[in-house]
């Protein structure tokens, strides 16, 4: 006698796979309503005063100026290979001229902005996540709750708006520093003009090519700052629910970074 009580066990394959199925779009479905809330919360609170301005500014040291050995260091040699690339590739067909236009654009465009955004996650954004982990397994958020203190407020607006600020200035270093780079290998050490170099480059490049960097960064300033706090907030328990809190933000970070560089690249002109 069939009691009406039978779980989806003893349903046919097909019908597993489709509520299975389902159980994964509905859980991605909750996800990013969890995401963007988080998001909203966050947004509202920055045009409700008091802006906590002393947190501001030490994010904006934290992501900022810890960040600058490491963005001058890779934005030199990423300069120095592509200008290394470009200059033996455009040497076959006699065009090594140009290669200070596709230093400056590669790097203005595309390396700049997605380059400075991995690292910076890497450094600042696993430690924002950690930070805000160890908070939550040792309850030092609902403290700040019982002190009256909204934790939004007080730990994820300021790494945003840090974020903001910083993520444009260091792009920009990156750039300065690539295209120097690129300066060394091929006028420095392969024997170009700097004058075809920089003029070339002054030709070509225009301040279209600077804005989608600058566009670029300031979209991944605030979405890296936005995943790392929200995978802090919502650790699971103990070390091991922070060590995973902080993989899955720098992974899930560098996975949208690219995803949002694509597409930003698609409308941007």
């Amino acid at each position: 006698m069939t009691d009406g009580s039978a779980g989806p066990e003893t349903w046919p394959l097909p019908a597993r796979w489709v509520e299975a199925l389902g159980r994964v779009a509905l859980y991605l479905v909750e996800s990013l309503g969890r995401f963007g809330r988080f998001l909203g919360q966050a947004v509202a609170l920055v045009f409700i005063p008091p802006l906590k301005l002393g947190r501001l500014t030490t994010r904006v040291y934290f992501i900022g100026f810890k960040s600058l050995t490491i963005v001058i260091l890779t934005g030199a040699f990423t300069g120095m290979a592509l200008g290394l690339q470009v200059f033996l590739t455009l040497q076959r067909v006699g065009s090594e001229a140009f290669v200070g236009p596709a230093v400056g654009i590669a790097l203005v465009r595309e390396l700049g902005p997605v380059l400075t955004a991995v690292f910076v996650t890497g450094l600042a954004g696993s430690a924002l996540t950690a930070e805000l982990g160890i908070m939550r397994i040792t309850e030092q958020i609902d403290a700040l709750m019982v002190m009256a203190l909204n934790p939004m407020r007080y730990l994820v607006v300021p790494a945003i708006l840090a974020g903001i600020i910083t993520f444009p200035m260091l792009t920009a270093i990156f750039d300065v520093a690539g295209i120097y780079g690129g300066y060394l290998v091929a006028v420095i050490l392969l024997g170009m003009s700097p004058g075809t170099y920089f003029g070339q480059m002054q030709a070509f490049a225009d301040m279209s090519d600077v804005m989608v960097g600058f566009w670029k960064s300031l979209c991944f300033g605030a979405l890296v700052p936005w995943v790392c706090t929200y995978k802090g907030f919502h650790c699971g328990h103990g070390a091991e629910g922070v060590s995973r809190a902080t993989t899955e933000a720098v992974v899930l970070s560098c996975v949208l970074i690219l995803v949002f560089n694509y597409f930003l690249g698609s409308v941007l002109p």
